[in-house]
């Protein structure tokens, strides 16, 4: 299991350690031209065990084909919170990118990275801990609000910060006539891009590969290490 140096313990340290990391986060990139390989990462949890199970599946941008994969098991090491998620997964999902021989020149995460209402949503907390390419990839907006895209695919729409306006990321339509996605900037690129590449990922059902193959992993590692407990 990863143990992080000084991960917080509580709710108001891991508040904290969100408001000094989130000035580090850079919401721009060298462009997505020099990505080849491709990240999912994804976990489930077995909360009367007190388990989790994190993937990292590598696909090769051009094709989709899954190149590696890794999983790690571990404890849940905090609780759940809303909006500090990233401190119940991080530890393992650490540890399932470790595993893979290469380094992904992008890691999507099913999940949010500016889009936070602190923005740092787990996206951007991986991207700054781990010096990587990240992008956010949810299937809800969290607390935000859009206007409903165009029902083609690749329609998009603001999500908006309904306190302050901002544009925290996008609503997608990957597949016409059905429910959007919800992309935001993790860390080294910028949000154009990011709804580009999570357009590319997606090319046949809603979700993009790298989170189909990763939420089916981390699920299949976890059915397997609560079945030998």
């Amino acid at each position: 299991m990863a143990v992080l140096v000084d991960w917080p313990a509580t709710e108001a340290e891991a508040r904290a350690e969100q408001e000094r990391l989130r000035a580090l986060v850079e919401p721009y990139g060298p462009g997505a031209a020099e990505v080849s390989l491709v990240a999912g990462v994804d976990v489930a949890y077995d909360d009367e065990r007190d388990v989790v199970a994190a993937a990292a599946v590598l696909l090769e941008r051009s094709t989709l084909e899954v190149v590696e994969e890794a999983t790690a098991v571990g404890r849940i090491s905090f609780p759940y919170i809303p909006g500090l998620l990233a401190f119940r997964e991080l530890p393992t999902v650490l540890e399932a990118l470790a595993g893979l021989g290469r380094t992904p020149d992008l890691v999507v995460c099913d999940g949010y990275g500016l889009a936070h209402p602190r923005r740092l949503g787990l996206a951007s907390h991986l991207g700054v801990l781990g010096g990587l390419r990240t992008m956010g990839v949810a299937k809800t907006p969290f607390t935000f609000t859009y206007e409903q895209p165009g029902p083609e695919r690749g329609a998009s729409a603001p999500l908006h910060d309904t306190d302050t306006g901002e544009e925290v990321g996008r609503a997608l339509r990957t597949r016409p006539g059905v429910k959007p996605v919800f992309v935001s900037v993790g860390h080294r690129i910028c949000l154009d891009e990011a709804v580009d590449m999570a357009l590319e990922l997606a090319p046949s059902y809603r979700l993009p590969e790298t989170t189909r193959r990763a939420d089916s992993l981390c699920r299949r590692a976890l059915a397997a290490a609560v079945g030998g407990c």
